[in-house]
């Protein structure tokens, strides 16, 4: 049998609400340092975060998300690096096992159309990571956008979690916003259904269902004039039938993200 490419980290088959949805930002979180001087060293050469949450697994859920801080060069240094399996711990743990890696926080929205459709990009050949394959629209939380950067230590903690519990809702809408070219008033209140994490080089990332009111005729034509549509070649809006095909063309992360879409799908079907 043929191993998963994703590990679900957390499931919120009910959609959780901005509200729901807790952030705290604390050096404790931050990436460890390696024990193997040479392996740590060579991070540098290529010129985190750990996610630990709650339970979502009800309407009435609330989320905490303990997460640190991290940059371009750790993450190209430890996830991406040709040794990216010797900087993972032993364990079954998956704060432990990641903990020396970088593992930025990515996001990904699957956006459902007015006529029921769900957006799928196909991203350009000329991207870093995973060129040719099918995504859903999404990047990740910028902690400079609410003014936070590396040294918090003299901050208000309280004010910053707010922050950046507010930057998890703010980005996503923000990246389907540049990727697929449609107005933010036409997206409604974003849904956060969990993580998932690829297996490849561990990169976590989180998911939102968000409903768009515009139908697929028209988002395809906003799409044109996307901001960052050179970041993809082409958009497509899909059934859910035709959207498990295209899954298995898709990285980790976002499998792991249709699978959290289709728990949501099966949890709303039971209410």
């Amino acid at each position: 049998m043929e191993e998963a490419a994703y590990k679900l980290l957390l499931s919120c088959p009910y959609g959780l609400s901005a509200s729901q949805v807790s952030v705290v930002l604390d050096q404790l979180y931050d990436r460890i340092r390696h024990p193997d001087d040479e392996l740590e060293n060579s991070i540098a050469e290529y010129g985190g975060h750990n996610v630990h949450s709650g339970d979502g697994s009800n309407k009435d859920s609330h989320v905490w998300l303990q997460l640190g801080l991290t940059d371009y060069r750790t993450f190209v240094g430890t996830n991406l690096s040709p040794l990216w399996e010797k900087f993972l711990v032993p364990s079954e743990d998956d704060p432990i096992q990641c903990q020396h890696m970088s593992s930025p926080l990515g996001n990904g929205a699957v956006v459902e159309t007015s006529d029921k459709k769900i957006v799928v990009l196909r991203r350009s050949s000329n991207v870093g990571e995973f060129p040719g394959h099918f995504v859903f629209p999404g990047g990740h939380p910028e902690p400079e956008e609410v003014g936070i950067d590396s040294d918090q230590s003299d901050k208000d903690s309280e004010m910053i979690n707010k922050k950046a519990s507010q930057e998890m809702f703010d980005s996503i809408i923000r990246e389907v916003v540049e990727e697929i070219g449609v107005p933010a008033m036409s997206l409604c209140n974003p849904l956060f259904i969990g993580i998932s994490r690829r297996v490849l080089n561990v990169r976590p990332a989180a998911f939102f269902f968000i409903r768009c009111n515009l139908c697929s005729e028209e988002i395809q034509q906003l799409y044109c004039n996307a901001q960052d549509g050179y970041e993809s070649t082409q958009l497509f809006t899909v059934p859910l039938v035709e959207l498990e095909s295209m899954a298995s063309k898709m990285p980790g992360c976002h499998q792991g993200g249709f699978a959290l879409y289709k728990l949501m799908v099966e949890a709303l079907k039971n209410t």
